[in-house]
């Protein structure tokens, strides 16, 4: 009977090792391989959709916006220090920065940054094409699994997507994926939600405040968990910053401040803008990316001129909108494409650069969300860019998170890194040797040692990716990727509950800070899952 797989043709391998040789890929699915097959921090960059002559232009327009139309509505503390610089406000009340201001703050704005985790293992050096992924979003829904239906999302649910990031290999730090909607009180939410976020990974965490005032009592919970202030400061495992930019080209003073008093964590500071071509920005894609890239250095200009050369993620997030409609669409090929190439202009400045991919319109983690994931990712993968966030866990254009879709989008990561990591071609990838040694003995490469020796250092294979033939799929009840994934989100809650703050410590913030979480749902055995 014919079969797809070629191997099985060969004459001269025994039935019995082809079953052998199955049973091992069915198991691979099953556990991760040890080795490091793809990492943080590989090199990207190969994908250019604009030529050196499309950078130049952008970049000019780029200058002229900043130094021409300006900034908008730009905070006390801002104006002021940027006017001792050189810059101006205009007849009509805007900020202007002169070109050899921007550039030169660009120039002195550190290119290489790191972030540091709980420990060593999760530590991030960030710069040049180096890639890394991690989500965001802030939605304000959850789609449990196995259901259809949103519902507001919760503190507790922070805690749980932090839990299962801290299982997920290629999800390299964490985000606030989510609103804690039941908090009304500002101070408690950004509060609990640091706390939630640093209780359940010991990966490096992104934070936002509602109001920079917020920052300093954070700051000293922080402290207190781990040990010192000089424990923090040596390795800060969190850092701060915002949106700073209300598009078209004006400051938002709340977000403003916050960015600016994001530099106490001793961390770097990362800003984002996103405004939406056909809505906030021009429709044309070439104008939205000027558009955003200027906003993008605007919120760099606003750290660096209240504290000169401070390490800043500029995250120019172009969005989309269906012009149909006028509803915004994070999944489109346009989104794809401009994302991927903001990337690549903020990586032309020599700047850590963060976009926005993954960003899909499905509402359930289904076939839409897989491609539209996935194209996006992969550009932005390909381009270049630093911190490819939104990558994983959302659904919905940015309403809502899936724990699914985090497990399934974690294979999709670590697929798409694998191309990201490329082929290695030398004397012994070429491998004339190998295949002399198989035209002139067993005729296949199955027992060869370096097949042995590649399995787990050269192939990534995915968690739970389905790849057995249609045969044992059905046997195992005909599961679909959604109900996969659903089934190791509750293998993975139900039993993975870090102690990353020991008891005393904990006692000591409970006693200080407004901590909501019920210790009782943070140990094994409380039913959730």
């Amino acid at each position: 009977m014919y079969r797809s797989n070629s191997l099985l043709f060969s004459s001269r391998l025994d039935p019995n090792e082809v079953m052998t040789l199955r049973r091992g890929r069915k198991r691979s699915q099953e556990k991760k391989p040890s080795g490091a097959v793809v990492t943080a921090g590989m090199r990207g960059g190969d994908y250019r959709p604009l030529g050196e002559l499309d950078l130049e232009r952008i970049n000019q327009a780029v200058l002229e916006v900043l130094e021409v139309i300006g900034m908008g509505d730009p905070i006390p503390i801002l104006q002021e220090k940027a006017v001792n610089r050189g810059a101006w406000m205009n007849e009509h009340g805007r900020l202007c920065f002169p070109r050899a201001l921007v550039e030169d703050v660009i120039a002195n704005t550190p290119k290489e940054m790191q972030f540091f985790g709980r420990t060593p293992q999760h530590d991030l050096k960030l710069g040049g094409q180096s890639v890394h992924t991690y989500g965001g979003g802030e939605a304000v829904n959850m789609l449990d699994p196995d259901s259809q239906i949103y519902r507001p999302s919760t503190l507790l649910d922070i805690y749980d997507a932090a839990r299962l990031i801290d299982r997920l290999d290629n999800i390299h730090a964490f985000s606030r994926l989510i609103v804690a909607t039941e908090i009304q009180d500002q101070l408690a939410c950004d509060i609990n939600t640091a706390y939630a976020s640093v209780a359940g990974t010991a990966k490096h965490t992104a934070l936002t405040f509602n109001n920079a005032s917020h920052i300093d009592p954070t700051l000293e919970m922080l402290k207190t968990i781990a040990g010192s202030e000089k424990r923090w400061f040596d390795r800060p495992f969190c850092h701060g910053g915002g949106c700073p930019i209300v598009s078209p080209l004006r400051y938002a003073r709340d977000n403003s401040e916050v960015c600016v008093e994001s530099v106490k964590f001793g961390a770097p500071v990362w800003i984002v803008v996103a405004p939406q071509a056909g809505a906030t920005a021009p429709a044309a894609l070439a104008g939205a990316l000027v558009q955003c890239v200027a906003e993008a250095l605007a919120g760099l200009l606003l750290v660096d001129m209240v504290s000169p050369g401070y390490p800043v993620i500029v995250g120019a997030w172009p969005f989309v909108t269906d012009l149909r409609t006028g509803a915004f669409t994070g999944g489109s090929g346009e989104e794809a494409l401009v994302s991927a190439a903001a990337a690549q202009m903020i990586n032309h400045y020599g700047l850590v650069s963060s976009i926005g991919a993954g960003m899909t319109d499905a509402k359930i983690p289904d076939n839409q969300a897989g491609f539209e994931k996935g194209i996006s990712v992969a550009l932005a993968s390909q381009a270049g860019c630093n911190n490819v966030s939104e990558s994983a866990g959302m659904v919905g254009g940015l309403m809502a998170l899936s724990f699914e879709a985090l497990v399934i989008d974690n294979d999709m990561l670590g697929a798409i890194l694998r191309t990201v990591r490329g082929i290695e071609v030398d004397d012994s990838t070429l491998s004339l040797d190998v295949i002399a040694d198989v035209v002139h003995g067993d005729g296949h490469y199955l027992r060869h040692p370096q097949t042995l020796e590649l399995m787990r250092s050269a192939f990534e294979y995915p968690a739970i990716s389905d790849r057995s033939p249609p045969e044992d799929w059905e046997t195992a009840g005909s599961l679909d990727i959604r109900q996969q994934s659903g089934k190791r989100v509750k293998a993975l809650l139900s039993t993975h509950y870090p102690d990353l703050i020991d008891s005393e410590t904990d006692r000591k913030i409970r006693d200080t800070y407004p901590i909501l979480l019920d210790p009782g749902m943070m140990r094994p055995g409380n039913g959730r899952w």
